[in-house]
């Protein structure tokens, strides 16, 4: 089947698209994790977040689209369906008043994890990157260290679909092999989105693996499921071909004995700055 990578047609399992790879077959050993993630660069965990409380913070996003009026009135509130006329929605922000979501995010399964993956005590930034990524859009790919790269590169980012998504409706899709294009993370990956006006690498996919190399990977995802990488890691989604809302929302973990970028933590982050 053909999918739509940024603004590329690839087909699934062909030459410039594979499966992501699952690493639920070593959760339980941290060793390996790390391993896993110097190897690939990313760790694909399905089910790592408890469905019911995901699916929880998802009725509270749909409950809050639905007050903005971006929600087909017609239909039911799970299926997300866009109203005429509504775009995109990002909800980036300490989102202080979906508890359920934080309950997801900033609770002691995920940061026992990231103690346990770090080997020391961990923190989440309290900027939440969330998203209901509308009909024909997509994210450009990139790297996020040029986003968050004043503390220390140290850092990983969740992200958690919040509900199930198919091809069709636009996950997320990595780059293999990109934390290692040393020209491209000493060019791109040394900018900064505030300082240097930079944003997103390209919307091409097949830029990147004809420059630099590697492979395209997706799959499909289930509430619960999550993807993890560092900074380093070039990234992109699927365009969003159906009319339903894709919710999704990205979540940053480090120590808290390293050096945070001050953009994103504290009671009210500053956010993109000069």
């Amino acid at each position: 089947m053909m999918v739509k990578v940024g603004n590329r047609e690839l087909e699934m399992h062909g030459q410039h698209l594979e499966e992501l790879r699952s690493s639920n077959d070593i959760f339980h050993d941290i060793g390996a994790l790390r391993e896993r993630m110097e190897e690939d660069g990313y760790l694909l965990i399905r089910g790592f977040h408890n469905r019911d409380k995901v699916l929880e913070a998802r009725t509270s996003i749909l409950e809050k689209m639905a007050q903005m009026g971006k929600l087909d009135r017609d239909t039911q509130l799970e299926d997300g369906v866009m109203a005429d006329g509504s775009k995109t929605i990002f909800m980036g922000g300490t989102n202080e008043d979906l508890p359920a979501l934080l309950n997801v995010l900033n609770g002691d399964h995920i940061m026992r994890f990231f103690d346990e993956f770090l080997g020391d005590k961990s923190l989440t930034y309290h900027y939440k990157w969330l998203r209901a990524v509308g009909k024909g859009d997509f994210t450009g790919a990139h790297y996020d260290i040029v986003y968050m790269g004043r503390g220390t590169h140290n850092v990983y980012t969740v992200w958690s679909p919040l509900g199930d998504i198919s091809y069709e409706m636009g996950g997320l899709a990595i780059c293999l092999g990109s934390h290692r294009f040393e020209k491209l993370k000493a060019s791109y990956g040394s900018k900064d989105a505030d300082r240097d006006g930079v944003n997103h690498y390209t919307d091409d996919p097949l830029f990147i693996t004809e420059k630099f190399g590697g492979k395209w990977a997706t799959t499909e995802f289930q509430a619960g499921d999550v993807l993890i990488f560092g900074m380093f890691l070039m990234h992109c989604s699927l365009e969003n071909t159906t009319n339903q809302y894709r919710i999704s929302v990205d979540a940053r973990y480090q120590s808290m004995n390293e050096k945070v970028d001050e953009r994103w933590s504290g009671k009210k982050p500053k956010g993109h700055v000069k």
